[in-house]
């Protein structure tokens, strides 16, 4: 998840993404991290088969420089564009 001009990045997991990006749009959660930084854009995201497989690659890339995070956005999504969209007709 990213704010409007993409300055503060999110990265979390999650059982049901198209769920939770909405949750993260309409603000569930006010006191969040994703709400104090109105981050409601998702710019990235992969599919895992089974949560612990996501949760490894959640901790990879949290622990990666934002440079490294910046550069995995842009291989899918250069514009960093909102890919709610793309999601919705799941």
């Amino acid at each position: 998840m990213a704010n409007e001009d993409c300055s503060t990045l999110y990265v979390g997991v999650t059982s049901d993404l198209y769920k939770r990006v909405w949750e993260h749009k309409n603000g569930k959660y006010p006191k969040s991290f994703t709400s104090k930084y109105t981050l409601h854009k998702l710019v990235y995201y992969e599919g895992f088969h089974s949560i612990e497989e996501a949760i490894a690659r959640e901790k990879q890339i949290k622990g990666g420089s934002r440079i490294k995070k910046e550069k995995l956005i842009d291989k899918i999504n250069l514009a960093r564009k909102d890919l709610f969209k793309e999601i919705e007709t799941w």
